[in-house]
């Protein structure tokens, strides 16, 4: 995110670690606060304390931002919960035309959210009582019923859950208008559950799950090819692929069904389409890499591949560019995503910066604590240097002196083009020597680098950045998708991450 300008009005403030910040406009605190609100249980912050955030800065930004900021954190950033929260608590302050009910339309992108946006609007509005969804809002009613017409009858069936609220629920709350004599048989379908059992390997396995075998070894071979006739239907998602990928291991499936595995794990179509955020791959990458299979080398390369494949899509900084990946490593972002999570918030930092770093011809890479160290890994092995990273991260300590990424340049009088930091921002300086982020950046600029500009990708979102910015010479940037690259593309227009959120069409 670019910032030009500040009014004249103070807009300093301490961080968590008592340092000088300095605070964003609501837009750009919402943006960065909403696109890493999945780092559930932050250091620095509850997640309670972050919706009450949230709302509260709904209120103080326009509206049509707020609509267009869900709709880019569900279609661009894939979070799926927060973008639900931002269109209901938007049809709370919001009325008068049709701009709820469009960005709800762009909000759904799975049967299932239909369900989950009228359970947070029960939440939101302190429903209660056996007519919770009584007296909806207009457009709220509006939208849901627009997204009635996008899906399918696998697509019904692969989410008809009993859960609180139902589709057939929300079928007769909004009343959708179908499209067609088909689709209203479909509507029918859901009212009398009379929608067609899918194909899913929840349910396969399910089945498979509650018959008895003679013994433990007729067992196995039942469910070994179960997951090679799952394998071989060509409906085994992606995402479901990854998350069991130990499991197909483990069952022992024959090295022709793997040879499938690994071909769609590394398809560039199926990377693309898939829409994983990076550290899904890594999560995976760690579920197997001590797996004892001859065919675990061949399953981390198709990773590998896969990652690859995604960083391709990653533009500019290329030709001369000269660029400094710093990976911050300090204790503050050693904390799991949630609850049920291995990846903590650094992992993300360390997948987005060896990304960056894969498509970079000149580069320096490293990380930071109480000193700042360079480790210059291979471009063509992301997920196998992201563990060599988190295997050495001790050595650096766990304080937060990103401004020694920068001293390091002074001190070696070393020109960049582009530092690039990823981090929670809560920068200081361990060493009581009174250096600050801000300072040492303005001397990097007036003594060595007049040209160079610095990447903040903030992977917290706590509103608060380490040093002022005045000059076009310092973005902020959020979120943990791989699509954050897109800003920089942006940026090198002229644009800015606020800038690219506001282009989206409602």
């Amino acid at each position: 995110m670019k910032f030009n300008f500040f009014k004249q009005t103070k807009n300093t403030t301490v961080s968590y670690a008592g340092e000088k910040a300095y605070k964003m406009t609501p837009e750009e605190e919402l943006y960065t606060a909403v696109v890493t609100t999945g780092l559930s249980h932050g250091f620095y912050e509850s997640d309670d304390k972050r919706l009450v955030r949230i709302i509260s800065l709904i209120r103080k930004c326009d509206a049509k931002f707020v609509a267009q900021l869900a709709i880019y954190t569900r279609t661009k950033m894939y979070l799926r919960s927060i973008s639900i929260v931002l269109v209901v608590e938007l049809a709370k302050v919001h009325s008068g035309d049709n701009l709820v009910s469009k960005t709800i339309n762009g909000v759904i992108q799975r049967a299932d959210e239909i369900t989950e946006l009228l359970a947070y609007y029960q939440i939101a509005n302190k429903r209660s009582g056996t007519k919770k969804l009584n007296k909806m809002s207009k457009q709220v009613q509006k939208g849901v019923a627009m997204a009635f017409n996008k899906f399918d009858e696998y697509q019904f069936a692969k989410y008809n859950r009993k859960t609180e609220v139902q589709l057939k629920d929300a079928l007769f709350l909004t009343h959708p208008k179908a499209k067609s004599d088909d689709q209203q048989k479909l509507f029918n379908k859901i009212v009398n559950d009379e929608l067609a059992v899918p194909y899913t390997w929840e349910v396969e396995l399910s089945k498979l799950g509650q018959e008895s075998f003679k013994n433990d070894k007729k067992k196995r071979l039942a469910f070994k090819r179960k997951w090679e006739e799952l394998i071989n239907s060509n409906k085994l998602g992606y995402m479901a692929l990854l998350r069991n990928l130990r499991n197909i291991m483990e069952a022992d499936v024959s090295h022709g069904y793997i040879n499938k595995v690994c071909k769609i794990l590394s398809d560039p179509i199926r990377v693309e389409k898939s829409k994983q955020l990076p550290f899904r791959f890594l999560a995976a990458y760690r579920e197997i890499k001590d797996i004892s299979s001859f065919y675990t080398a061949d399953v981390l390369d198709a990773l590998e591949n896969a990652v690859l494949a995604s960083a391709r899509n990653i533009k500019g900084f290329y030709g001369n560019t000269k660029v400094i990946v710093a990976c911050d490593v300090s204790g503050s972002m050693q904390k799991s995503i949630s609850q049920k999570s291995k990846i903590m918030m650094y992992d993300i930092g360390l997948m987005l910066g060896m990304l960056i770093q894969s498509r970079c011809k000149n580069v320096i890479s490293g990380m930071f604590g109480d000193r700042w160290k360079t480790i210059n890994m291979p471009r063509k092995s992301i997920l196998s240097n992201v563990n060599e990273f988190y295997k050495r991260e001790g050595e650096v300590g766990y304080s937060t002196n990103g401004y020694l990424v920068v001293k390091d340049l002074i001190d070696r009088k070393r020109s960049v083009d582009k530092v690039m930091i990823f981090t929670d921002c809560q920068m200081w300086d361990s060493n009581a020597k009174g250096a600050t982020f801000e300072n040492t950046w303005k001397t990097y600029k007036r003594t060595v680098a007049p040209k160079a500009k610095l990447y903040l990708f903030d992977l917290a979102g706590y509103g608060q950045m380490p040093l002022s910015i005045k000059r076009n010479d310092v973005y902020l940037i959020a979120g943990w998708s791989d699509k954050i690259f897109d800003i920089l593309s942006a940026i090198e227009r002229g644009s800015s991450a606020i800038g690219e959120i506001k282009t989206i069409e409602i």
